[in-house]
Formats: structure tokens, sequence, C-alpha cells
């Protein structure tokens, strides 16, 4: 019977120059061997597919053309070309004891239809595969060792490329703004997921067919750690050594709006009146609204009026409150903000206490730093001792994973902390004073016409504690404070605070310590620096 053989040419990867033989090589070398030994050539197989595993078409179907008697041999350059798993190898050792293959021929490789031919053969196809599981191995360690180094191991979300000549992942410059916009413009709460998707799309970050990315995906971006500069590889949480495109602050600020809610609570773009959204009803709490009303006179005579009232939209309780004139609620509103304008005295001596601790501040924060830098090498200690208990195996996996993540969450929100602070200790002092100018500029505002104005200091000087009942507006109950001690929060709060004990006391007398080196609790002449205090902890 004359043999007949098929030709089998195969490499791993269409890439020329990943590949040690080429496929050319190989037809070539082959073709002059077939020749020199008088072998029958039936057909020329080529494949471009690793063997690692079984499944490749046509060695697939080169066997089954095998197996119906279409040619009763191989030609192959190594018995590395036929198989580098067990079940091909397998396949091609039975074809030999059945008689279907009568025999493969290799340049390379000794090889005959003998039991001892087939012994080397099998020794061959287990040392392809040897050579497979040894690569696998060796290459995940690898990558072990490059994710304990802090470089990622694999490819780079958007707004990062990664670097083919360093091997490592870099920002890419133009992108990496798109994706940190992104994050501070859903960090606002005014933004829907869609909204985001779109201001992506707009600035050329779209899916890998050229749509809009979906809502899922917009969510994935923005709650993604690689952009803080943690990444997870192995099901565990690991330290890059790229360069973060958003800072830790904003990353969490974007988590929350993404806990709270999936679809941002949007404002109207077109409210009705310029103080919709700002009072609540005393009564029912519902918000007030503003709406036009037309009045035509019998003389012909054509009236315009803005009215407010409740929206009357409480379920349980049926709201008896009146409206009011636009008119009569900017009087009132312009009223309480000049209530809380900066005295020329106070500003004075906000501006000398704020100097003052600016010269201070770069000795406080030295202290401050050291302190969290303390904090984070502790942090580093718990890593250590929790990896060391991971290793012993007196932690479980989960655990270990799960606490890993939670101590460099943290280690990297104190070294931002550390970062901010060295680069803006004294960045306060700026924005302390404009407030200071913007607080002596109230009583402006409120005699000017500039209803949206109002609106806006309203918001920021009394937030939502506004409230109209019987046609008077006022603050919520707290929302005025009646201690200096329990006033809560920020530098209107304090203004506020000092405005009410003015009202109690000389003025004189709750801008300037009169004696005592400390004052006692609720003291009024500690007003004032406990405004600047308070002023400065904010724009710091």
């Amino acid at each position: 019977m004359e043999q007949k053989f098929f030709l089998y040419a195969r490499k791993s990867t269409d890439v020329e120059d990943k590949q040690v033989l080429s496929i050319e090589a190989q037809l070539t070398e082959l073709r002059a061997f077939a020749k020199q030994e008088g072998l029958h050539i039936a057909e020329e197989l080529i494949e471009k597919q690793s063997a690692k595993i079984p499944g490749r078409p046509v060695f697939n179907k080169m066997i089954s053309r095998i197996e119906h008697g279409d040619a009763n041999g191989i030609l192959a350059w190594h018995p590395d070309r036929l198989a580098r798993n067990s079940v091909d190898g397998g396949r091609i050792i039975y074809l030999l004891d059945c008689g279907h293959l009568a025999m493969s021929k290799f340049p390379t490789f000794w090889c005959e239809n003998t039991s001892q031919g087939k012994f080397m053969l099998n020794i061959a196809f287990g040392q392809s595969k040897y050579y497979v599981d040894s690569l696998s191995e060796n290459t995940k360690r690898g990558l072990r060792q490059k994710v304990r180094n802090g470089d990622y191991p694999s490819q780079a979300p958007v707004g990062y490329i990664n670097d083919s000549r360093t091997k490592s992942v870099v920002v890419d410059k133009k992108k990496s703004r798109v994706i940190r916009l992104a994050f501070e413009k859903y960090a606002k709460g005014e933004s829907r997921l869609e909204d985001i998707s779109n201001f992506l799309a707009k600035n050329g970050i779209v899916s890998r067919g050229g749509k809009i990315i979906s809502k899922n995906r917009a969510s994935f971006i923005l709650s993604n750690p690689f952009y803080i500069g943690l990444f997870k590889y192995g099901g565990e949480r690991h330290e890059g050594k790229y360069e973060p495109i958003v800072s830790k602050k904003l990353f969490d600020k974007a988590q929350e709006i993404l806990k709270l809610r999936g679809v941002p609570d949007r404002k109207s773009k077109n409210e009705p009146q310029p103080f919709c959204g700002l009072i609540s009803c005393a009564s029912c709490g519902m918000m007030i609204t503003g709406e036009y009303k037309v009045k035509k006179q019998k003389n012909g005579n054509v009236h315009n009026y803005t009215y407010y009232h409740c929206t009357k939209k409480s379920k349980t309780i049926k709201c008896p409150e009146p409206c009011i004139r636009e008119e009569e609620l900017n009087r009132q509103l312009s009223s309480l903000i000049k209530s809380v304008s900066l005295p020329q005295d106070w500003a004075e001596e906000l501006n000398r206490l704020a100097l003052q601790d600016h010269k201070k501040s770069a000795q406080s924060n030295s202290a401050f730093v050291e302190e969290v830098k303390k904090e984070i090498k502790s942090i580093e200690v718990k890593l250590q001792r929790l990896l060391d208990g991971y290793l012993d195996q007196v932690i479980e996996q989960e655990i270990y994973r799960a606490e890993k993540s939670k101590l460099l969450f943290k280690k990297k929100s104190l070294e931002e902390k550390i970062s901010s602070l060295l680069q803006k200790q004294n960045d306060w002092l700026e924005p302390m004073q404009e407030w200071i100018k913007d607080a002596q500029n109230l009583n402006g505002i409120a005699r000017d016409n500039n209803l949206f104005a109002k609106k806006v200091v309203a918001k920021e000087i009394f937030g939502s504690n506004l409230l109209l009942g019987e046609k008077t507006v006022s603050t919520a109950e707290g929302g005025a404070p009646n201690s200096f001690g329990k006033m809560g929060g920020n530098q209107w709060d304090a203004l506020r605070a000092s405005h009410l004990l003015a009202l109690k006391k000389p003025l004189r007398s709750v801008l300037v310590r009169s004696a005592g080196i400390e004052p006692a609790s609720q003291d009024p002449q500690s007003c004032v620096l406990s405004i600047e205090r308070r002023a400065r902890n904010i724009f710091l």
C-alpha cells in the first residue's frame, strides 16, 4: 500500500516575531525533507493556533481524514507541532496502535511505528506538555511578582494605556482628564449615569463598537478603585505604583452618590420663581413654590403678581398656610441676610487672627503629618501581620482579602491627606479672606434686586432651615443657634451665633476678650476666635 502523508505545519500565533520557526520556514524544510525521503505528500495543512488545549479544527479534520483512509502518514517539523496536550498526543499514539496511521515523520526527531518508536514519541509529547505547563507556572509566578511590585499585569482601564516598552501602566493624558471630569460631574449629585455616558461619548470615550457606553459600564468606571491607585488581581486588592487619576476624596464622594441612588434627584432647570427650592412650609413640611398671577381690572388695567405658597402635597396634613407676595418675601429674606452681615471691626479682628494662625500653621501641620505617618506605619505593620497569618494558615483566604482591602483603602486616604496637607497647608488663608469679604458684602446683596443671588446666599447661610408660616419667614427650631457650644458646623453658624450673643451684650465685649487667657464655656468674648477657627478648618 502506497503511503500518503499529510504535511502539517503549525504555529501558535499570527504575529510573526512571536514564533521561533515561521510557517514558511517549516514548509520549506518539510518539502525538502519529503523530496529527500521520497515521501508522497497528499496535502499540505496549515494551522495558526495553540496546541495547549484540544480543539484545533485543522488538526481534528486531519485526524478524521486519516481514520477514513485519505492518508496514512503525518509529516511535521517536530512532535510539539502536533500536540502539546495529552488528549491530542494520545490520539496520535492510538492511530499508530490501531494501524490507521502507518508512521509519523519528523526531520528533527526519530520515530518508527514500533514499540520503541511509540515510546519515544510519547516521551516527546510528554516533554511538550511539560514545557507548556512549566511555562504557564513561570508566567503566573512572574505575574504574581509583578503584582507585588505594584505593576498591573493586565489590560489597563480607560484613562490609562499599557506601555509596551516599559511593560507598565501609564496615564493617557487626554482620556484621563475626561475620566476625572466625569467623576467630578457625578460627585456633584446633579447628573445621572446616562448623563455620564453621554459626557464620555462627547469626549471620545465609547464602547469597542463605537456606541455610547451603557449605564452599567458608566457605573463600573465610577466605582473602579483603579483610578485612585488600587487594583484587584486574583481576588486580592493591591497597591499600584502608577499615577492615580482621581483623589480618594472625590472617589468616595462618587461612591456615596452611587449608593444613595442610581439616578440622581435632578433639580429643575426651569424653576418657576427665584425662591423655589429654598423654603419649606412651617405647618406640613412641604416645599414652598411660586407662581404668576395676572389680574385684569374692569378699567382695562393689568397687574402681574408673583405669589409663594405651600405645594400642599402632604397626604396626612391639610395645610392651612396662606400665600405671600414675592415683594414681602423678598423683604423678609433681605432682613434675615442683613442680620448676619459681618461688621467692619469683626472683619478686621478675623483678618488679624487668620494672619496670626497662618504663621503658626507650618509647625502644627508638621506635627499632624508626623502623626498621620505613624498611622500609616501602623497600617503597614498590620498588613504584614495579616500576610503572616495568611501564610501560616491561621487566617482564611476570604478574611485575609477583605481585611487587606480595608487597610489599603485606609492607607490610601491617609497618604492623600498628607499629600494634600503638604501641598496646601497655607492655602486656606486666601479663601478665608474672600469669605470675610463676602460676609461683609451681605448688606449689599440684601439691598440688591437680584433675587437669584439672594437665594444662593440664603441657601449657603441657612441651609434647609428656612420655614414659611403665617406669612413669616423664620429659621427652623435649632437653625439659629441659641448657644455657641451647640451651634454645629460651619463659619456661617459661628457668625450667626455671635450675632445672637451680640444682641445680649455690648458688641465690643463679643469682639474682644476682657480678661483671662482662656475663655469660660460659652463665653461671648471667644466668638470671633471661634468663627476664625471654624472658617480656617473649612478652608484648610
